[in-house]
């Protein structure tokens, strides 16, 4: 088993017993306390808040520092939380405030502790599988593009692969660590904390308002009001930076659910579970996301594929009738308008849009094989080469931006990376004995294939925390077919020899 500590634990609880058991009799404690109050009150004297909040953060940060590095499952906990939340925070803090390096530190710290960690035990069996060849594959094509001779800036590819690139790292950092059914529990409680957190914080924009730092960053941006303000209703966004990160999140919750009702849970829970599904959908109505619609169906009809017998059919057909009925019904209420044009794309100005945008783009894919560069569309491009053909592009689709920005190489490397992903989930999801660990792999499936679902029209592994949680789900494909296997391992070495002999011949 693990342990959870990535440096000497001997030393560590010498110091915690002499800091606490002996209550601060060593002389120099106090001495140093002393110190620091000085140093503090100096501090803050010289530089007022800005001199606070610096040792604030140091008295807060280092600890935290320490215990990323050393305590990883802590140090995990705490880049969820802060994926979640870090866009949210920024709404009520200047723009100066560099609030983005919050989340690479915490990734760096983690990346950091796994060395650690790796150069003790030496062991490299966890990512021996297809799953991890192709995202090093993947990982190492990105950094190629630094030498993309057309790229319009490398300071673009710089500020791209921090959110592009560097994430992939988290998904061996999840691998290593995460060693045991209980740490899948308890971020899958977490995971659907957040995401009610979230879901409750739709709901009070929807009914109760907008708060007065919400409506400040809001209206900061004349564009931002005119691209969430449709047809007289304000799409919302909860605590993302977006409506589409908050209606893909919303569906990822939701599957999570669902799927965690098929354990061996009680009564009591799995009607919970079912009330936060349906909670989680119906506030995800709230953003306006077409696309997100689709996903919750096209993620069952997954599950009943492989989950295919005579309970499963009769559960689709009836969850089928009822989507058909509710697209076809004749409604005034706008939300559930907008949910039935999500299903007619040709009668959807939007989608038209982006068809005509893709078209238009598709001569540029086909005459650079290895793309624009990392970071030449969107934000980054807007303001590094701000003058460039692909700095004005929209490229919607988290697909199209792969093909323009790392050309047509670079999309069937990605689409490679996803059908690899997936077709070794579906061989672990039947190839996986524990029934509970079954269930997680199905979970992780169907979130993976909805993401790359909502992939194709809205960009869904670039903001967070979706970028983290998707290679959160892929570790956990992982790690439950590794489990499994320690598993059917002990198993089978507790059986008698003869008797494995017997299961051997028959």
């Amino acid at each position: 088993m693990q342990n959870d500590q990535t440096g000497n634990s001997r030393i560590k609880m010498s110091f915690w017993d002499k800091l606490i058991d002996q209550k601060f009799s060593n002389p120099w404690v106090p001495f140093c306390l002393l110190v620091f109050s000085f140093f503090s009150s100096f501090v803050v004297y010289k530089l007022g808040i800005i001199g606070a909040v610096g040792i604030l953060a140091l008295i807060v940060g280092l600890p935290v520092v320490l215990a990323t590095v050393m305590y990883p499952k802590f140090g995990i906990t705490v880049l969820i939380l802060a994926s979640f939340f870090i866009n949210y925070v920024s709404e009520f803090l200047p723009d100066e405030v560099p609030i983005g390096t919050l989340l690479d530190a915490i990734t760096y710290l983690l990346i950091l502790g796994f060395f650690i960690k790796q150069r003790k035990e030496q062991d490299w069996t966890y990512f021996k599988n297809p799953i991890s060849y192709v995202i090093i594959l993947w990982l190492a094509y990105n950094l190629f593009e630094v030498l993309n001779p057309v790229a319009p800036s490398m300071l673009a590819w710089v500020y791209t692969v921090r959110t592009v690139g560097f994430i992939m790292l988290m998904y061996f950092v999840f691998v290593f660590h995460i060693r045991s059914v209980s740490f899948i529990k308890f971020l899958f409680k977490l995971w659907l904390a957040l995401a009610t957190v979230a879901a409750i914080s739709a709901f009070q924009q929807e009914n109760f308002g907008f708060f007065g730092f919400e409506k400040r960053y809001l209206f900061a941006d004349p564009l931002r009001v005119s691209l969430l303000f449709i047809e007289g209703h304000m799409r919302k966004f909860a605590i993302f930076s977006d409506p589409v990160t908050f209606s893909y999140n919303m569906v990822m919750a939701s599957l999570l659910c669902i799927s965690l009702i098929m354990t061996n849970l009680s009564l009591r829970k799995k009607i919970i579970l079912g009330c936060l599904a349906a909670f989680y959908l119906f506030v995800m109505l709230y953003s306006g996301t077409r696309a997100a619609y689709v996903l919750a169906p096209a993620a069952l009809l997954m599950m009943a594929v492989l989950n295919f017998n005579k309970k499963v059919l009769i559960f689709a057909l009836i969850a089928g009738f009822m989507l058909v009925a509710l697209i076809v019904v004749p409604t005034s209420n706008p939300l559930i308008k907008r949910f039935q044009s999500a299903f007619r794309p040709s009668n959807d100005p939007s989608y038209n849009v982006r068809a005509e945008n893709q078209k238009r783009i598709k001569p540029y894919i086909l005459a650079h094989p290895i793309g624009g560069g990392l970071g030449s569309v969107g934000i980054w491009g807007r303001r590094f080469a701000p003058n460039s053909m692909l700095a004005k592009f929209p490229p919607d689709s988290g697909y199209v931006r792969v093909a323009v920005e790392m050309g047509w190489v670079g999309l069937i490397l990605f689409c490679t990376l996803i059908f690899t992903v997936l077709y070794n989930g579906i061989n672990f999801f039947y190839t996986i004995k524990n029934p509970e660990l079954k269930i997680y792999c199905m979970a992780m499936i169907l979130i993976i294939f909805a993401l790359n679902v909502g992939n194709f029209p809205q960009q869904a592994l670039i903001q967070y925390p979706s970028n983290i949680l998707f290679y959160l789900a892929i570790a956990i494909l992982v790690v439950c077919k590794r489990l499994d296997n320690e598993e059917q391992q002990k198993v089978h070495t507790q059986i008698p020899k003869q008797e494995r002999i017997k299961l051997k011949w028959n």
